[in-house]
């Protein structure tokens, strides 16, 4: 028995998740053994499912703080320099997101190909297993029905034909006991038909429930994926209603990916029972319908362990082997003495040479070889691909939650950037000669062409008795005179938000906001030291 033992070694991992507790939801400890039927075993797996809720409701419960805090504790958005750490921010919570989403998408491939391949090996044994007990069972019904009735049909017609020679009577009579005694042997074999019942099904039952899982694994995996990619493009394009949608969608996903992680941890925790000792729990469930010997020799199946069945195919054999020598004797010496009894006899030896071969066959497949590699090969395909796959999906769950936890965090830190974006957009005057809207406004005024030049009055502030510039147009004027007009307002352009060409005004009041923090100290200054002279000059249009 210890070589056989070589051939199907649990592995690790399911020895590392038999460890988990097993406790009922009363709290009361149960012992970790493989048990499916037993209320309080199914009530342990659905604890280890409880246990994933809490964590569903323990990562909403950060996130619901995290989001207040963000609401409540707002920060100084008009500095700078804030402004781009959050941007940095939210652009690396994006980037961090994606990929970890990329990776679990990956890894939850891998992990339902890997499910998926072993349950797939798992049925093709049982099916293979089913066809083999299909075939036993099929050899004993043709053997046993010809046998009552083919064989007995043509005793008693001979018995009539050899009704005066007693010998011949008698040799018929020994050839009755001889198949009364295999018939009895064939009925001594176990009750395949039920076992066959019960592998078809199981293995129609777990093909048709492994189907679905596979299908509905894969429709989340490109969920996520799309969710995650849609996420990512709404961030780029800050587009309000598309990182609204997405978060929707975020919150749904995480709480399918805990619930998914659930189901796996305890799918793969009562595998893992039953893979740390598959052998006890076939023998309990067989103890009814087959004897423990003949479970025995197929589960194991050494060569040091007896056949429970060559007891009976030897009898058979040697009763056959009887009634064919039997057959031949009657045809050598009956037939010349009664001719009409050759094509009974010779229906009877047609009928003992299919019963010689289907005993050949019968113990071919009563052999333990076949179902011993079915059994091992079942094994190997749950415990190994299909327990190491569902590992895996616990592993994309958990990395599916925190990409989206990460993209929850991220996204309305995105939400409040665009909203003060827009605010400080739309508190822009729409008579600040500065701002874009305003200067394509004014180019299609073809009244105010006339407006004298603010650049031309900034390069004639000495000699103001003579200011008399000339009027230009308003248009777009190269970037030499933009840079020129930089370096007269203190050289950093970046006070500026539009160059200061073609403007006849300056905005309408150099303390009021947005402008404050948009122009120079130095073109302040400029600005108030104009004179009354000069602003009664160049019009109302300078006064704050």
């Amino acid at each position: 028995m210890s070589s056989a033992r070589v051939d199907y070694i649990a592995p690790w991992w399911t020895y590392w998740l038999h460890q988990f507790p097993h406790v009922t939801l009363r709290f009361q400890p149960l012992d970790h053994t493989f048990k499916p039927q037993d209320e309080n075993y199914q009530q342990s797996l659905i604890f280890l499912g409880c246990v994933a809720a809490a964590g569903l409701g323990v990562n909403l419960l950060c996130l619901a703080i995290y989001l207040s805090c963000l609401c409540c504790c707002r920060k100084d958005e008009e500095e700078e320099e804030s402004k781009k750490s959050n941007s940095c921010c939210v652009t690396w919570a994006a980037v961090a997101a994606g990929l970890i989403c990329c990776v679990a998408v990956g890894v939850g491939f891998y992990g339902n190909s890997e499910t998926n391949d072993g349950v797939y090996q798992l049925t093709y044994s049982l099916y293979n297993a089913n066809h083999t007990l299909t075939g036993v069972d099929s050899l004993v019904t043709g053997t046993v029905g010809g046998m009552q009735n083919g064989l007995n049909e043509h005793l008693s017609r001979l018995g009539e034909i050899f009704a005066t020679r007693g010998d011949f009577v008698q040799t018929l009579q020994f050839m009755q006991q001889m198949s009364d005694n295999i018939i009895k042997q064939l009925l001594g074999l176990p009750d395949w038909e039920k076992a066959k019942v019960d592998l078809a099904a199981i293995a129609d039952q777990t093909a048709y429930v492994e189907y679905y899982r596979w299908l509905t694994y894969l429709l989340i995996l490109i969920l996520d994926l799309v969710i995650c990619l849609a996420a990512c493009l709404g961030l780029a394009k800050q587009s309000r209603w598309l990182l609204t949608t997405m978060m929707v969608c975020g919150v749904l996903t995480l709480i399918l990916s805990w619930a998914s992680l659930g189901a796996d941890v305890a799918t793969a925790v009562g595998t893992s029972d039953f893979c740390v000792a598959p052998d006890k729990f076939l023998m309990n469930q067989t103890k009814d319908v087959i004897s423990s010997d003949i479970v025995h020799y197929y589960l194991y199946c050494s060569q040091t362990l007896p056949n429970p069945f060559q007891q009976s195919l030897t009898l058979f054999q040697r009763s056959l082997t009887t009634m064919q020598i039997q057959i031949q004797g009657l045809l050598q010496f009956a037939v010349p003495l009664f001719p009409t009894a050759e094509r009974d006899l010779l229906s009877i030896q047609h009928l003992l040479n299919n019963s010689e071969a289907s005993l050949h066959q019968l113990t071919a497949l009563l052999d333990c070889r076949g179902l011993n590699k079915d059994y091992l090969d079942a094994l190997i395909g749950v415990c190994y691909d299909g327990v190491e796959g569902l590992l895996y999906l616990c592993l994309f769950s958990l990395l599916a939650a925190c990409a989206f936890s990460v993209m929850l965090c991220a996204i309305p830190r995105a939400w409040r950037q665009i909203a003060n974006r827009d605010r400080d957009y739309d508190d822009i005057d729409d008579g600040d000669p500065f701002n874009p809207q305003s200067r394509r406004m004014t180019s299609h005024h073809s009244h105010q062409g006339n407006m004298h030049s603010f650049c031309s009055y900034s390069s004639s502030m000495g000699s103001q008795t003579s200011l008399h510039p000339p009027t230009q147009a308003v248009t777009n004027a190269p970037l030499s005179e933009y840079m020129n007009q930089s370096a007269l307002f203190g050289g950093n352009p970046r006070y500026e938000n539009v160059p200061l060409i073609g403007r006849g005004s300056p905005p309408p009041s150099l303390y009021s906001q947005p402008y404050r923090n948009r122009y120079s100290p130095t073109m302040r200054a400029t600005y108030l030291s104009m004179t009354e002279d000069q602003i009664r000059h160049f019009g109302e249009d300078f006064r704050a």
